[in-house]
């Protein structure tokens, strides 16, 4: 009946959606039918870039391997009151055990059913956290595992998270089910059954993703059970999901599973909200497959911005901080409203994905910092910081051999609790990036310049630059090897500031520098390339 998408793909349709067009169709035959269905779809999609925080939060962190128990207990005692937007959690669904070296992250994204139990903890555990953190206003979002199940050589038996039966050497997963027949082998073709060749389009999309055993996303069967269990998630109240491996789907085939997503739960959204779709699509140029495909069903994750920042940090191939003038859209990214921004992710922090060895992270905790602050103070794009776990790295020839290693663990495999320092930072190997001063006041930044224009830029040719937000926040780095000692028109209102990168405001005085800002909007920075932290930011809620 509809013939709008290339490929072969019927579309599935929101109900509400659904009967709107039919209304149209009775009144207006032939072209306009399609006219219709086109803009009842667009609206969809559109609807689907909306992260739906609350109380004008605007960054997501990611807890990458966290506790379900640990995340709703950070939700009320960090993340709700510091103004997180939301949470993106390690996938929830039950996933292989692998114990050879040791149970690896990346286990995490081998399903074997959708059963919500994982190394994160049970379905009563996970409903509790949802429903914690909405009750403070913190989002959840889910990283869900669409594309396939475990890999290939998965083997068979009960080694999974809920300790269910299944069988990779037969493609038989009982639990959901799917039985060979739920699998893309008979399309691809690849003599491994592999993909061998990024440049073709139908091998990525249809052949298996290093040995992972690729659903067919074309079959109605297989998109319902999909949609089953992204819609129990909603119905539970998540605000959405980060997709993985959407490059190796079909666009058709997403716009038939998302379209029979219910909206999100009315007891903490709006009638009628719809999930948040962001789409993980590495495009750094140069394959067939494209960002463009994807974005009219929601937002993508902009690896462009994660790759070209290290770069400019670390002053590599020449890039200097000035070139930033025209950050974002003028860099050749995907537009502000399609794009999900980050500086590392769980992947290219550990060299996988895209970025290579200019990824910054943790590990190079000054420049990380000053990147995270960049792009937590630009308007460009929704934000995710990363906040993680350390491991043993191990580098032979610039490749880590110990990047497969999992969250700080028990002996039985199982994952530790993240327990909180008296200075406000994690112990037990957990990194909690998000929780450094630094870039907990620049989440807090963010929310209190969200929808004010990038303004007032100065740059000193070199990697020394300084911008507003309006009238509601400045902020200044020092990236060059000497110091900073300028006077710059911050577009503020006169007055004292802090300084929210060396303290902040609290009560009537600061912690670390003090800005003054005089009648007319100027204010003297002074910054030494040898501070620990060569950046300085203020904003309308850090006056004295």
């Amino acid at each position: 009946m509809l013939s709008l998408v290339k490929r072969r793909e019927k579309m599935c349709i929101n109900t509400n959606v659904e009967q709107q067009v039919s209304v149209v169709l009775l009144s207006h035959p032939g072209k306009s039918m399609r006219v219709f269905i086109l803009l009842a779809l667009f609206g969809l999609g559109l609807a689907q870039h909306n992260p739906q925080t609350k109380h004008g939060r605007t960054a997501i962190v990611h807890l990458f391997e966290w506790r379900w128990a640990d995340i709703a207990a950070e939700c009320e005692r960090f993340l709700g009151p510091n103004g997180y937007g939301g949470v993106q959690i390690s996938p929830p669904n039950e996933h292989i055990v692998l114990n050879s070296p040791f149970r690896p992250w990346w286990q995490r994204y081998q399903p074997i059913g959708y059963n919500l139990c994982s190394r994160s903890g049970n379905e009563n555990e996970l409903r509790d956290m949802i429903t914690r953190c909405n009750n403070v206003g913190v989002n959840i979002y889910v990283d869900a595992i669409i594309n396939h199940m475990c890999g290939a050589g998965g083997g068979e038996g009960t080694h999974s998270s809920c300790g269910s039966w299944f069988s990779a050497n037969k493609k038989d997963f009982p639990t959901v089910p799917f039985t060979h027949w739920d699998f893309n082998d008979h399309k691809c073709r690849t003599g491994s059954g592999n993909i061998e060749n990024y440049g073709d389009a139908n091998q990525v999309r249809d052949c298996r993703l290093v040995g992972l055993l690729d659903l067919a996303l074309e079959k109605d069967y297989v998109r319902g059970k999909v949609a089953d269990f992204m819609n129990k998630l909603i119905d539970m109240g998540v605000a959405g999901f980060r997709v993985d491996a959407c490059k190796h789907m079909w666009p058709g085939d997403l716009a038939a599973i998302y379209g029979r997503l219910h909206n999100l739960n009315n007891k903490w959204f709006p009638g009628g909200a719809r999930p948040f779709i962001f789409q993980e699509v590495i495009d750094l140029g140069g394959e067939p497959i494209t960002t463009r495909e994807y974005t009219h069903l929601g937002r993508v994750t902009e690896f462009k911005f994660s790759a070209r920042l290290g770069t400019i940090f670390r002053k590599w191939n020449g890039e200097k901080l000035s070139y930033t003038k025209t950050w974002g859209e003028g860099w050749g990214f995907m537009s502000n409203g399609n794009a999900v921004v980050f500086v590392d992710n769980h992947d290219n922090q550990r060299g996988h994905g895209a970025g290579g060895a200019s990824i910054l992270t943790f590990w190079d905790s000054k420049l990380y910092k000053m990147a995270v602050a960049y792009m937590l103070a630009h308007p460009y794009g929704v934000t995710r910081v990363m906040s993680s776990f350390r491991w043993n790295r191990h580098i032979v020839n610039g490749k880590d051999q110990n990047d497969w290693m999992g969250p700080p663990s028990h002996g039985d495999g199982s994952t530790k609790p993240v327990p909180i320092n008296p200075d406000q930072t994690c112990g037990d190997g957990w990194v909690c990036e998000h929780r450094w001063r630094q870039i907990k006041n620049m989440v807090a930044f963010r929310n209190v310049v969200n929808g004010q224009p990038h303004s007032n830029w100065w740059d000193n040719q070199s990697n020394q630059v300084a911008f507003g937000r309006g009238n509601r926040g400045f902020i200044v780095f020092n990236n060059d090897d000497w110091d900073m000692d300028v006077t710059l028109n911050t577009g503020m209102p006169g007055g004292t500031y802090c300084d929210v990168i060396s303290g902040q405001k609290e009560g009537s005085r600061c912690t670390g520098k003090q800005i003054n800002v005089g009648g007319d909007g100027r204010a003297h920075f002074r910054i030494s390339n040898r501070d620990e932290d060569p950046f300085v930011a203020i904003h309308a809620d850090s006056k004295l």
